[in-house]
């Protein structure tokens, strides 16, 4: 039988549709990006590590860490750039282990700019802070882990004191909530932290 026009558009139309389905589920079908989130010594990744046996989810590390030790602890405003795709590459790769619909984000692209501003500033490279932006999008939750434990001693740290714990607080929190981001504040023992982020992952 010959098709008409009118056919012809009515196919292309189903073909359209039956597409923009497939790539609606596409859509669903990927993992859950959890933003674990904050200042600097605030149990971020002892928190990472707990919710990803709690959920059997990959987890993807913080790569500056692996950058500093790598490089004898030494860190340069040229460097930025290779820190930052280290850790868009390690999220990826942990989305591409997640099996269950879960992946945990030990920090993000916005704490590699927030450290670019406080540590060199004027020298983050624009498609750095670009990206970070749209891939803040990316998570369901972000874990806003607070300062309210002691700061453990580290060469990699720069703030230990009062002063400098309220400034990272504050400039974390100011974060997510300039960008309307969800998130949720975690704070207390390591254990009320976990049980506060399994419930806040749960009830998203």
């Amino acid at each position: 039988m010959r098709q008409t026009r009118s056919d012809n558009l009515l196919d292309s139309s189903l073909t359209l549709r039956m597409t923009m389905h497939e790539k609606k589920s596409e859509l669903v079908r990927l993992p859950v990006r959890i933003a674990v989130f904050g200042a600097e010594s605030t149990g971020k990744s002892t928190l990472a590590a707990a919710l990803g046996r709690r959920f059997d989810a990959p987890v993807a590390a913080e790569y500056v860490r692996e950058f500093w030790d790598a490089h004898g602890g030494r860190i340069e405003a040229e460097d930025l750039t290779m820190i930052a795709r280290g850790q868009i590459a390690g999220e990826e790769a942990a989305v591409a282990r997640a099996t269950g619909g879960l992946v945990i984000c030990d920090t993000e692209l916005l704490t590699n700019v927030l450290w670019a501003d406080l540590l060199f500033p004027g020298r983050c490279p624009a498609w750095v802070r670009a990206e970070a932006e749209a891939r803040s999008r990316h998570y369901a939750l972000y874990l806003l882990c607070d300062t309210d434990i002691a700061f453990a001693p580290d060469p990699q740290r720069c703030f230990p004191d009062a002063a400098g714990r309220a400034m990272g607080r504050r400039l974390w929190r100011e974060t997510l909530a300039s960008r309307g981001l969800p998130f949720v504040e975690i704070r207390g023992s390591a254990e009320a932290r976990e049980a506060a982020a399994v419930a806040a992952i749960t009830a998203r």
